[in-house]
């Protein structure tokens, strides 16, 4: 059986993400300056999300955020329940060229 824990942390090295990733807290969040990202997957997204938020899952982000965002400047936050997903999805953000990307600090087990 393949691990796929092990997969992720082999393929990714959390230290760098810890020390690089721009954070923001919950009350810091002025929503019109965000492009939001939900990386859940789609029933947690149904079950509850931020205002304005899109739901594009971790696995699709790299395949499909060309089709919601072209300018690789714009303010995107991406957020998960508690952080550890949506740091993920900071670190594959910026490795295909996206600047200015922050994490939920926490997920919305933060707020």
């Amino acid at each position: 059986m393949i691990n796929f824990n092990k997969l992720w942390k082999t393929k990714f090295n959390y230290s760098k993400i810890k020390r690089e990733i721009k954070e923001l807290n919950f009350n810091e969040i002025n929503y019109s300056e965000y492009f939001i990202i939900d990386i859940r997957g789609r029933q947690e997204f149904m079950e509850g999300h931020l205002n304005g938020s899109i739901n594009i899952p971790l696995f699709d982000l790299k395949r499909n955020i060309s089709k919601y965002i072209s300018n690789y400047n714009k303010k995107i936050l991406v957020y998960c329940k508690s952080g550890i997903r949506s740091k993920k999805a900071v670190y594959i953000l910026e490795n295909l060229g996206y600047t200015n990307v922050y994490n939920l600090k926490g997920g919305l087990d933060n707020i």
